[in-house]
C-alpha cells in the first residue's frame, strides 16, 4: 500500500517545480543583454535558498550581480512588481551577501549587506 501512494507523490513533486518556474519566469523582460524574470519568487528566502531556487529555474537563471541590481532598480517601473529588499549574487563574506532596496523612502535604491540567514525577496535574471 505504501508503494502505491509513494509513486503519485513523486510524480506530483516532479511536476510542481516546472509549473512554478513558468509562473516565475513568465514573459521575461529584456534590458540590454539581460533577461529578467517577470515575477518574484512567491516568498522571501535566505541567500543560499535563493541562489538554489534561481538555478532550479533552468539553464542560465541566477541571482543578479550587484551591478545588475542597479540596472533592475533603474528600470523598476518598466519591470514592475518589486517589493523591498532583494538578494544579489555578490557575497560580502562567508556570512553576508549584498542586497538591493527597492522600497519607498529615502533609502530607495540603497545597496546594502545582509546576513545570509535573513529573508529577502528574489528576482531571477539570465
Amino acid at each position: 500500500m505504501k508503494k502505491v501512494l509513494f509513486l503519485p507523490l513523486v510524480l506530483i513533486a516532479c511536476l510542481c517545480p516546472a509549473q512554478d518556474a513558468k509562473k516565475i519566469i513568465g514573459k521575461p523582460i529584456k534590458i540590454g543583454n539581460l533577461l529578467v524574470a517577470q515575477n518574484d519568487f512567491p516568498v522571501e528566502m535566505k541567500w543560499n535558498d535563493a541562489k538554489n531556487a534561481c538555478l532550479a529555474l533552468g539553464k542560465g537563471w541566477r541571482l543578479p550581480t550587484i551591478s545588475e541590481c542597479s540596472i533592475l532598480y533603474k528600470n523598476r517601473d518598466s519591470i514592475g512588481g518589486f517589493k523591498y529588499y532583494y538578494w544579489s549574487f555578490a557575497e560580502r563574506s562567508k556570512a553576508y551577501a549584498r542586497t538591493q532596496y527597492f522600497g519607498p523612502g529615502y533609502q530607495s535604491g540603497y545597496q546594502g549587506v545582509s546576513d545570509k540567514d535573513a529573508m529577502c525577496w528574489v528576482r531571477a535574471v539570465k
